[in-house]
């Protein structure tokens, strides 16, 4: 077990939330701290990761059923963990992802009406208790995020959905912060660039100011 562990930190948010610009920002933090960080993304992250994601977002399988779609993301999920998070995280590299199960339960949960009790099974399976550390949970307006979105490139499949669907799962993600509020954290995403940074920045600084607990169960 190395001496310095790695961490593990997700960013979450509906579409147009600003994650990317984020967790370049969040990334920087960290590194001016000292911390080797690894950045990768859900679903995606590895080469089998990154043909699923092709699958699930993309237009080619618009009659894609709603279990299907949580299986692939869950498939990605388990390559994603044995091929690059939890070897990063066992090396002493903080890991930073762009989504990760928090996603699949406003996504899928909340979005899709999958019930929670069949998502957790799924991440028990998996996951086998591992979770993250840190989540950061960029919030703002459906209304304000999807005219971002709308800005920066053409809708993909889930980009695609109803303003409907979107609020289902800011809402989801807002119950997911209201009943682990030491681990998901709240970033108030509506406001200018400058006021999302100083958020972010508060919330890295105090974490990277508790105690570190090394790495996650990897084991029932």
């Amino acid at each position: 077990m190395p001496r310095n562990p790695g961490r593990f930190i997700t960013i979450e948010g509906i579409e147009g939330a600003g994650k990317s610009t984020c967790l370049a920002f969040v990334r920087d933090r960290l590194i001016q701290a000292g911390r080797a960080v690894l950045t990768t993304r859900e679903p995606g992250g590895t080469p089998l990761g990154e043909e699923l994601r092709a699958l699930l977002l993309g237009h080619r399988q618009e009659g894609m059923g709603e279990d299907t779609e949580l299986l692939l993301m869950f498939a990605a999920r388990a390559e994603h963990l044995a091929q690059k998070i939890l070897p990063a995280l066992g090396q002493g590299t903080d890991v930073l992802c762009d989504r990760f199960t928090d996603a699949t339960y406003a996504y899928q949960g909340a979005g899709r009406g999958i019930a929670r009790e069949r998502i957790a099974v799924m991440e028990a399976w998996v996951q086998k208790g591992m979770r993250p550390d840190l989540t950061l949970l960029l919030d703002l307006p459906v209304e304000q995020g999807l005219e971002r979105a709308g800005r920066r490139s053409a809708a993909d499949r889930f980009e695609s959905e109803t303003g409907r669907f979107f609020q289902a799962v800011r809402q989801g993600y807002l119950e997911l912060a209201a009943a682990e509020p030491d681990r998901i954290k709240r970033i108030d995403a509506s406001l200018p660039l400058a006021g999302v940074e100083r958020q972010l920045a508060e919330v890295i600084d105090d974490f990277l100011k508790s105690p570190v607990s090394g790495l996650k169960p990897t084991s029932p």
